[in-house]
């Protein structure tokens, strides 16, 4: 056979051999593609597409979010609203109540300072139990206390829950006996002085789960709910306590609105999709609700003036109505944004895209001297 004897499709009357087949792969019979149909079936290179355009032509549509069968990509919290959000409610009037009435019992203001003691004792009382009935066995509490582990906010929050309670009982039992005036003090003191935590170490456990409108806002929660649970123990200040003795509730008041509205934008920005859960449904009402009466309860205590005592006790009702919806709120805008699988794989892959298309950055060359 000679060289004339040999085709761009191989031996002539012959299937095409090992030398002929890269021809063929190349540029098929002719030079359209590899096979019958290529320029069917391969890419379109160099030329136009099928809509007019040119260069390659997809072969398949971009892919859109999907689960698998619509179902969660991560599993809701099984906590019951009305014991966990009770729960986050209660530990945070408990925790600010013992700071305001610290302040009270060093400034003088008995009256008030009684008031407060006796219902920070009350409200980590019911808190206790809120967690007690969601556990479902009150052994279930003895055991989170048979270790301590620093990186678990349950369990810093169990013996949090744990020496508070003591603390409080015994600033409530000497302020109401009047009996032990020094321990009453040194355990007031404990009390304030481990209130902040009892009233925020709740949202670092929210936080600390996979729930992307908890998780998300990390950062700001513990602040958020630093600010609501200041907003409820200065309305309860306003509605026990005497007109005359309320002027640092009122301003601790107006202060918490403050911090409470700024916050939240802040944790809404942050959140990015994620807060759409914090502005529909159930939650967006509650949280709606929630700085509707913060801010008119703050405005009418400041308006009080310390001389009208029915607008001071409405305005502590409201702070105090204002504080539980934003607790309830927050709760529902979990468990939608769990419920809902876009809001955990969307963001996910925002960030890796963003990751990807962003340069690092390259570490500078020191020059040798």
């Amino acid at each position: 056979m000679t060289g004339s004897d040999v085709t761009r499709q191989g031996p002539e009357g012959e299937r095409p051999g090992r030398e002929a087949a890269p021809e063929i792969l190349r540029g098929g019979p002719d030079g359209a593609g590899p096979g019958r149909g290529a320029g069917r079936r391969g890419r379109r290179r160099g030329g136009e597409g099928r809509h007019g355009g040119r260069g390659e032509q997809l072969m398949a549509p971009p892919a859109e979010f999907a689960s698998y069968y619509g179902r969660p990509v991560i599993k809701a919290p099984a906590w019951r609203a009305r014991d966990i959000a009770g729960y986050f409610f209660l530990g945070g009037l408990a925790g600010a109540g013992s700071v305001l009435a610290a302040g009270a019992h060093a400034t003088g203001r008995t009256t008030t300072a009684t008031a407060m003691k006796i219902s920070s004792l009350a409200a980590v009382s019911l808190s206790t139990a809120a967690l007690v009935n969601d556990l479902g066995r009150p052994g279930r509490f003895g055991n989170m206390l048979r270790v301590i582990k620093p990186t678990s906010p349950m369990s810093v929050g169990s013996w949090l829950l744990a020496a508070y309670g003591p603390a409080a009982g015994a600033a409530a039992a000497c302020a109401v006996t009047g009996r032990l005036p020094r321990a009453g003090a040194a355990a007031t003191g404990a009390a304030a002085l481990l209130g902040p935590a009892v009233a925020t170490y709740t949202a670092v456990l929210a936080a600390d789960t996979a729930v992307p409108a908890w998780h998300g806002a990390h950062r700001e929660l513990p602040y958020l709910f630093a600010a609501s649970a200041t907003a409820a123990a200065s309305g309860m200040a306003l509605v026990l306590g005497p007109a005359r003795e309320t002027a640092p509730a009122r301003c601790a008041a107006v202060l918490a609105a403050v911090a409470d509205s700024a916050v939240h934008k802040a944790a809404e920005e942050r959140l990015g999709m994620v807060a759409e859960t914090y502005r529909t449904g159930r939650a967006g009402k509650l949280l709606r609700a929630a700085r509707a009466l913060t801010a008119l309860g703050a405005a009418g205590g400041a308006l009080s003036g310390g001389r009208a005592r029915p607008l001071a006790a409405a305005s502590g009702l409201a702070l105090l109505a204002g504080s539980a919806c934003t607790r309830f709120g927050i709760f529902a805008a979990g468990i939608a944004s769990a419920e809902d699988p876009k809001y955990t794989v969307v963001p996910q892959r925002a960030a890796k895209e963003a990751r990807r298309t962003t340069p690092a950055p390259h570490a500078e060359r020191t020059q040798p001297t």
